[in-house]
């Protein structure tokens, strides 16, 4: 049973924090220059890292050049088909790597059918997107380059071709790959290096963090500690965003149902399913499939699996750093942490068979809770780009058109 799903009042939170207190300590005596590191602070209350799987050693060697790499390829916009769109586009440092819209937009202002989720420790994920359809980072990263909603690219030859062309590209894949010819520069090289980026892209160090995991009795406020007592007791959060008394991604990482989005087409599933079925024989891409139709996309983990059981279900995000990462839900339909709030104690109460009634104060403290799961400012610094890779990015960003759907929402205040 979770420890934490046991822990009933501030004592008892007290208590576990000097307990968690000992451990942190421990580890930090072994070498007292840890505990005053900002950079190494980051890992405060995740899990430890593992190494990229399948990457030879050598690679794994220059594992930081290769992570570098990854980052020029992040913030490249020459990448995409209209020369104007990166992989930061949709996951910009200054938002938390997410983008603050309902659903992204790619090139010619097209608008994607799914929000775009933070890349903050991505990582953790056992497998990628919203409905779960590829299973590590590397094969992720090969999708947007070719979704015509993305970046558009015909093919990944075409992303090569930019890549082998630019003197600079060909010394770091030299350097790292020892690729002697460009044709050595492959599209596997190029996706092992996107994902040792995102794999740097790790946060923790909340307030939740600090006071359940470095004992610091101080750093979560009262309203925020009567919050954590409902997440983990009457209101139940925690049965899918889950706490372990080492480290918390407030995930399970399963496919559940809220019904979001579901109710427009319901009247119509047999006929989607008969038609996404086809669509699956006919070879079209997933990519393509959940992308480009609302209908399809609303289908969840179904697109991946065909099992009805899947109907409508999507992953449970992680909710680090959800206060900063507006609007929620795969559509990005729900606009604020309270309605989202609202909406889960809604699902809540119709899993466990009865209404479960937040008096407002209650509701503002979870909301309070929430917020304490937002990483420190200076575990964030670290992640930010470098100068010239935020001017590359603004130049193409200021020569966007206006968005034509859609809307850019911000958590107020």
């Amino acid at each position: 049973m979770n420890i934490f799903g046991k822990i009933c009042g501030r004592c008892a939170l007290v208590g576990l924090a000097c307990v968690l207190s000992i451990s942190v300590s421990i580890a930090y005596s072994q070498n007292s220059k840890i505990a005053i590191r900002p950079e190494l602070n980051r890992l405060l209350g995740l899990p430890p890292l593992l190494s990229p799987p399948n990457t030879p050693a050598a690679v794994l060697a220059k594992n930081d050049q290769l992570a570098n790499l990854g980052a020029k390829l992040f913030y490249d916009n020459r990448l995409s088909a209209d020369g104007l769109h990166s992989c930061s586009s949709c996951h910009q440092p200054d938002k938390y790597f997410a983008d603050g819209l309902d659903v992204s937009r790619g090139i010619g202002n097209q608008l994607g059918t799914r929000n775009a989720p933070s890349l903050l420790n991505v990582s953790y994920n056992p497998s990628q997107f919203w409905d779960g359809r590829d299973d590590t980072l590397e094969h992720q990263a090969l999708r947007p380059f070719v979704n015509p909603r993305e970046m558009g690219q015909p093919d990944h030859e075409a992303v090569l071709a930019v890549i082998r062309l630019d003197k600079d590209y060909r010394a770091d894949f030299k350097r790292i790959f020892g690729a002697q010819l460009t044709a050595d520069i492959t599209i596997d090289t190029v996706v092992s290096a996107l994902a040792a980026y995102q794999k740097t892209l790790v946060a923790g160090d909340s307030p939740f963090d600090r006071y359940a995991y470095a004992g610091d009795a101080r750093a979560m406020s009262d309203g925020a500690l009567r919050g954590y007592k409902l997440f983990v007791g009457a209101a139940a959060c925690v049965k899918c965003h889950t706490i372990d008394t080492r480290n918390a991604l407030f995930t399970d990482n399963e496919f559940h149902a809220l019904s979001v989005g579901l109710n427009q087409i319901a009247s119509r599933l047999p006929e989607l399913t008969v038609k996404l079925s086809a669509e699956k024989l006919r070879g079209v891409p997933i990519d393509d499939i959940v992308l480009t139709d609302d209908d399809f996309a609303e289908l969840g983990r179904f697109v991946v699996t065909l099992q009805p059981k899947d109907i409508g279900t999507f992953r449970t995000p992680t909710l680090r750093n959800v206060a900063m990462t507006a609007p929620y839900m795969h559509d990005g339909s729900v606009k604020t942490l309270a309605e989202a709030v609202d909406l889960e104690v809604f699902y809540r109460s119709n899993e466990q068979g009865h209404p479960l009634l937040l008096t407002p104060p209650e509701r503002q403290d979870l909301i309070t809770f929430l917020e304490s799961l937002t990483s420190s400012p200076e575990s964030l610094k670290a992640l930010m780009p470098t100068e010239a890779q935020r001017k590359a990015s603004k130049v193409a960003e200021q020569m966007l058109p206006p968005i034509t759907g859609g809307k850019v929402y911000r958590q107020p205040g």
